[in-house]
């Protein structure tokens, strides 16, 4: 659970790659496109320019490189042709990668289009739950401070959070321990310790947090058809508090104001 020096370096690493995967899909245009031409970039990007491996295809039989959940697809939305990025809807593309052996984890909601203020303003309530959630951690604070910060944020907002699916550890493999509740009470559950390393990612619903699952075996959506979003970073907990290990260049004074230098 705890990472030597050497690994978070090689973690870092990872996660610097990763955010450069994000930074250069925010430079596709995206509409009209479907989500398997997504997935299909995203793959050759991975694995000619990072000289990378896709850490998600393979992956307990998963056969893409991304998760594309469109609208009210809480998470685990399959890549398709037959999905295109319209006009007014929100996709979540949720994104691993490794590199010498460390998997870094992140996604980022997009926004195709002009979308209704209802659509941006849970994309954004979803990202700042993520934020508050990441703001939270420090040597000594506990995962239920983190899970409450983000489920405070959601509920003050007037939304619901998921609760079937959390955070988790990260390393040489994707999912690690501890698991990352985006609920909880403040104080609870393992105390916060430098070295750690895991993801936070948020799955906020604009109606009931009830989901559904598809028979495909991968894809949940709203069971009330509202729209979901989620946003996700892979962290580091530090001596000194947290350091934002997928960190892309945009939000580099978001984190500077919210943690500090730490971030």
């Amino acid at each position: 659970m705890i990472k030597h020096p050497h690994e978070l370096a090689l973690m870092a690493e990872s996660g610097r790659l990763l955010a450069s995967v994000f930074e250069a899909l925010d430079r596709l245009p995206l509409e009209g496109l479907s989500t398997l031409q997504v997935n299909d970039w995203v793959e050759r990007f991975i694995v000619q320019e990072l000289k990378a491996r896709p850490a998600s295809k393979g992956q307990y039989g998963f056969a893409y490189v991304l998760n594309s959940s469109i609208d009210n697809v809480v998470c685990h939305g399959i890549p398709s042709a037959s999905d295109i990025l319209r006009e007014g809807s929100i996709v979540n593309f949720d994104i691993t990668l490794e590199k010498n052996g460390y998997i870094a984890d992140s996604s980022k909601m997009y926004l195709i289009g002009e979308v209704s203020h209802a659509a941006r303003r849970l994309v954004n309530a979803t990202r700042e739950a993520m934020w508050k959630g990441i703001a939270s951690v420090r040597p000594g604070a506990t995962l239920g401070d983190i899970g409450f910060a983000i489920q405070r944020h959601a509920k003050d907002a007037g939304y619901s959070v998921v609760k079937e699916y959390c955070g988790h550890g990260i390393g040489r493999e994707m999912h690690e321990e501890p698991q990352v509740l985006h609920y909880g009470h403040r104080g609870a559950g393992l105390a916060l310790e430098p070295g750690m390393t895991f993801t936070i990612e948020p799955m906020i619903n604009q109606g009931r947090a009830a989901i559904d699952s598809s028979d495909d075996g991968w894809t949940v959506t709203t069971r009330d058809g509202k729209l979901s979003a989620q946003c996700e970073h892979t962290v580091e907990v530090t001596d000194s508090g947290v350091r934002v290990l997928t960190l892309r260049t945009e939000e580099r004074a978001l984190a500077e104001r919210l943690l500090g230098k730490a971030g």
